[in-house]
């Protein structure tokens, strides 16, 4: 196939677009870059079946006909989103409409990127795809959540309206190397903050849960769900819950780091349970993740290691 990938330059587009060259697929990566990097991408720069379009998917474009789209444009990192806001939400908006439009005019499949976000703080637990989720619409995390809400409508519009053959995957929480190390997530925090021997800080009590997949496995668990016919959305993330506290002290065990844990105000709106009900991909595509949290740190280590200098 020929295959658009948006956000192509970012952490989770470029594993994607990876992934995808493996398979034989030509893949044509557009990005803005404001928040990826061509250095996800610098690999394959002799790579003849890659195409690096820089485009702002905001504004409408044509990569010629293509067979999928898979729509992962957006801020996805707290730090990115709080300081590019109104591009996030156009993103989300115009973003995907432009996406869906070009899906719908070559008749192509379409995947988009969501996420947990949408069940907002929860209510119920673990987190079922039935769930409608508790956000708040106006808070600091909106520009965010609500730019990915809006995104699922508009995808399941035109999957009613144009019979465009869409599908929606929920992302969990996702780390592994290309992360970026300043976008304030937790594992990069956490292995930077290890690696440079400073405090870990850790937000409220650090009771707050997460789920935590390798990228590796997510990327697989998309794929399976592209090569699916659903079309509502599914979780692709790991149902191992970790508080954050757990996940502090798991760095400091891979990293071999004596850094102290230091304990900072929570953070309005900050979800407290995040994890996965992943029965619906396991029925349907029969995927579940493989790499524990310890495991995939590991595997991480000398990446974090390269984007910092290791106090001797």
């Amino acid at each position: 196939m020929r295959v658009l990938v948006t956000g192509a330059a970012g952490f989770l587009g470029s594993h994607l677009t990876d992934a995808l060259l493996a398979e034989g697929h030509s893949v044509v990566g557009a990005d803005n870059l404001c928040t990826g990097s061509l250095r996800n991408l610098k690999h394959l720069g002799h790579e003849p079946k890659f195409e690096f379009l820089k485009a702002d998917v905001s504004a409408a474009f044509d990569p010629k006909r293509v067979d999928y789209v898979f729509n992962f444009a957006s801020p996805a990192s707290p730090v990115d989103y709080y300081r590019l806001g109104i591009e996030t939400l156009m993103v989300g908006s115009a973003g995907t409409k432009n996406a869906l439009d070009i899906a719908h005019k070559y008749g192509a499949k379409f995947l988009h990127a969501s996420t947990s976000e949408c069940y907002g703080d929860p209510s119920v637990h673990p987190q079922t795809e039935e769930y409608w989720g508790n956000v708040n619409p106006i808070g600091i995390r909106s520009v965010y959540d609500e730019a990915k809400r809006f995104s699922e409508a508009l995808v399941m519009a035109y999957n009613r309206y144009h019979s465009v053959d869409t599908r929606l995957v929920r992302i969990f929480n996702t780390y592994g190397p290309r992360l970026k190390k300043d976008d304030g997530r937790v594992i990069s925090n956490f292995m930077i903050q290890a690696l440079k021997a400073e405090n870990l800080t850790v937000y409220g009590e650090g009771a707050q849960t997460r789920s935590f997949c390798y990228v590796t496995d997510e990327i697989e668990g998309i794929l399976g769900l592209s090569r699916s016919n659903e079309h509502t959305p599914v979780n692709v993330g790991n149902p191992i819950e970790w508080t954050i506290l757990e996940c502090a002290k798991a760095v400091l065990r891979v990293t071999g780091a004596k850094s102290e844990i230091v304990y900072c105000p929570l953070p309005q709106d900050d979800p407290i349970q995040r994890q996965p009900d992943i029965s619906k991909a396991r029925r349907l595509f029969g995927w579940e993740p493989k790499i524990d949290l310890e495991t995939g740190l590991k595997l991480s280590l000398e990446y974090f290691k390269s984007c910092v200098e290791v106090p001797a």
